[in-house]
């Protein structure tokens, strides 16, 4: 049996950095110390046109969570907004899978041409309601949700900042200390007619390089946010007309009913939505009715190159998910070619501990002209 054994080939000093602080966090805070737990699923969907949309936001995000259940089973939420009001939302978040927290009455609760949504696997604080995202505060402005996917490798010092401001925090999640600081007023930016969300979410990602992808909602446009460095995944979706194809390359000219913004594209199909792109590492994207653009890119430190995290490969995503330009199957399958040109053996049969691992195991077995055998059955 082949097993793996894959290693971050970005940036090796950064990578080191990243998860012996993230060790040593997850010690102090009291969270579970083992196993790499950065997973969660973040989405978020929006209708084009005339509010109230045709489209069923809240069933769209709900189907979209579903697809991305393998990336957390801990905990869900979804927030809309029916545009209309800054200072409320509709929320429904509770413990357990999408199934059983998101019934017909929840449905029907989550009102609005707008939402984001969020299921959870924890990674820095307790395996409590209070925790569960997306994050909802009340400002002067209005009401601003968050649902985050990553851990802030400086969250002790950002934590001790946001403190220091006067600002109260109620839970040990890196969730609600981006939400808190979003709310601080950016050093540049002008505010005189109201808060410049583009510059509050920049000075954000100034003050924590990663890692995190995050869908910023207010009362009508979504922020999607990715880390300068790439390491969380993210990518855009074009909700078409139904009937029409959702194969091939995305074409501008066909016009959208709605946008989704998501973790994986596992999901896309599902929705009626077609894969577009990802968002580009530290790439701020601001999705209204009217469509989405990119409000701003914010660079990495000089010297320092693109760290996606090789897990999502290896374990996290789902085998039909997009990253890179490759199909999450093809690079599990590459991945275990190559382990059988680099360290061949002499074995009866290769196998694989199912589900994330087969595609790999199917690979070394065509490499390698070991025959393939089930041995471990998922039950």
């Amino acid at each position: 049996m082949a097993s793996e054994n894959c290693s971050h080939g970005s940036d090796d000093e950064t990578c080191c950095e990243m998860q012996n602080f993230a060790i040593e966090k997850r010690k102090n805070r009291g969270a579970v110390t083992s196993g790499l737990t950065h997973e969660c699923g973040v989405f978020g969907a929006i209708g084009c046109g005339e509010w109230p949309t045709t489209l069923e936001i809240s069933q769209i995000i709900c189907w979209g969570l579903v697809a991305l259940q393998h990336r957390g089973q801990e905990s869900a939420g979804i927030v809309t907004s029916e545009g209309k009001c800054s200072k409320y939302f509709n929320i429904v978040k509770g413990m357990g899978l999408i199934s059983n927290i998101f019934n017909d009455q929840a449905i029907r609760k989550l009102k609005g041409s707008i939402g984001i949504g969020h299921t959870r696997y924890s990674t820095s604080a307790a395996s409590e309601e209070v925790n569960c995202q997306p994050f909802v505060v009340h400002t002067q402005h209005g009401a601003l949700a968050v649902a985050h996917n990553g851990e802030l490798v400086n969250c002790d010092s950002l934590r001790k900042m946001v403190l220091g401001r006067g600002v109260g925090l109620s839970t040990h999640s890196d969730s609600e200390l981006i939400t808190q600081a979003l709310c601080l007023n950016p050093p540049e930016g002008d505010e005189l007619n109201g808060p410049d969300w583009p510059a509050r979410i920049k000075h954000l990602m100034q003050l924590a390089p990663l890692s995190y992808s995050l869908v910023i909602m207010l009362k009508n446009k979504i922020y999607a946010v990715r880390d300068p460095y790439g390491n969380r995944p993210l990518c855009l979706g074009k909700i078409l007309p139904q009937n029409e194809p959702l194969d091939g390359d995305c074409d501008d000219s066909r016009e959208a009913e709605g946008w989704v913004v998501s973790s994986e594209s596992c999901g896309f199909l599902s929705i009626g939505a077609q894969y577009v792109r990802e968002v580009f590492p530290g790439e701020i994207i601001e999705m209204t009715r009217h469509g989405i653009r990119t409000i701003d890119i914010v660079e990495r430190p000089e010297n320092k190159i693109q760290a996606f995290c090789i897990f999502e490969y290896v374990y996290f995503a789902r085998a039909d998910s997009i990253f890179e330009g490759q199909m999450v199957y093809a690079v599990r399958m590459q991945c275990g070619r190559q382990l059988a040109i680099e360290h061949p053996v002499e074995a009866d049969i290769v196998s694989s501990v199912p589900e994330s691992g087969t595609a790999a195991a199917h690979g070394f077995s065509r490499q390698s002209g070991i025959s393939f055998s089930e041995v471990l059955c998922k039950n």
